[in-house]
């Protein structure tokens, strides 16, 4: 009997190469989607089929999924920057769609849509937010959380309407080796780089990527049909994280708390900057607000149900600096 295969979307990202890694350490066949202009570093030392394509163009997705009994969609255009609402349609939207339709030509046994947290209510240290709550950035209102959050609509609205074969998985804040972009290493690279620390007033959920990765594909193996599942960690302060950083690394920097005021009005300068030159900075009201909140969830639902660890957070943060020092980004 040959093994199942998997078609792995956003694999040169921090995530889908975890994944990668995972599903070959069990034994399934691997493709991965890319681009050709993609670097693809994160891949390095996996033995994975490459199918060149764009997960905007229906007929690469297609191509690619023939064959495969399994799709693990985790690309994403993750930018809260800088880009027209266009670019994050196509790749958020359509790209779920073509998918979607690819899950119904070929009969795709199982299908893991991997979405985001925020797609769900965030709580309080001692009441973290759960796959209960209702979506609730309306407020805060960014390109990618909107998009994702549609995203996620159309794949659970296909399960109810199309009887597709899927899971939802909801990641918070990932760390760990392989984040070739980099995308949430951006933390610890400024960590890694900054003199000074300036931390935020608010916290997040931070989860090592391959825990994220081993819940994703228990996911595919015995999630529930139509569910949701947030793969999280722990709920840090801002300065708590940056503290473990200290811990792991043994170096001492000096740390600076901003006040949520100071990081409101910069972010109301970003916008008012944003405005005059024409086009999208950083620095704006949405992203400085974002740091200011308690952005906590529960793996609760997760652990119970996917059998998804709880690595300590240090390990992932040192998986992440070694990573970040063995390719030359530091």
């Amino acid at each position: 009997m040959y093994p199942e295969k998997v078609l792995v979307t956003g694999a040169t990202g921090l995530l889908g190469s975890n994944i990668a890694a995972e599903l070959l350490h069990r034994g399934y066949e691997v493709r991965v989607l890319l681009r050709k202009s993609s670097n693809p570093i994160a891949l390095k030392g996996l033995d994975v089929e490459l199918f060149y394509g764009d997960i905007t163009n229906a007929i690469d997705i297609n191509a690619a999924a023939q064959g495969c009994n399994i799709i693990i969609h985790s690309a994403a255009n993750t930018s809260q920057w800088g880009l027209e609402s266009h670019l994050h349609d196509a790749v958020n939207i359509q790209g779920t769609q073509n998918v979607l339709n690819a899950v119904k030509k070929w009969g795709i046994e199982r299908f893991v849509h991997v979405s985001t947290a925020n797609m769900f209510r965030p709580g309080s240290r001692t009441q973290p937010g759960d796959e209960t709550g209702s979506f609730s950035y309306t407020k805060l209102r960014t390109d990618y959380i909107d998009t994702k959050n549609r995203a996620q609509q159309l794949v659970l609205e296909s399960v109810k309407n199309e009887n597709i074969p899927a899971i939802v998985v909801n990641p918070t804040f990932m760390i760990g080796a392989r984040d070739a972009k980099p995308s949430s290493g951006k933390m610890v690279l400024y960590y890694l780089k900054t003199p000074l620390v300036i931390c935020p007033t608010g916290g997040k959920n931070f989860v090592p990527v391959q825990d994220v990765a081993v819940g994703a594909v228990n996911a595919a193996a015995r999630g529930r049909i139509g569910e949701c599942y947030l793969l999280a960690g722990e709920n840090l302060t801002y300065q708590e994280f940056f503290k473990k950083i200290n811990a792991v690394t043994g170096r001492t920097k000096p740390f600076f708390t901003a006040p949520s005021a100071l990081l409101k009005t910069a972010g109301h300068a970003g916008d008012a900057i944003s405005k005059l030159l024409g086009k999208r900075i950083p620095l704006s009201y949405t992203n400085t607000s974002m740091l200011t909140i308690d952005n906590y969830y529960t793996p609760q639902k997760a652990i119970t149900e996917l059998a998804m660890p709880q690595t300590p957070i240090e390990q992932a943060i040192k998986e992440a600096v070694n990573w970040f020092a063995q390719n030359g980004y530091c």
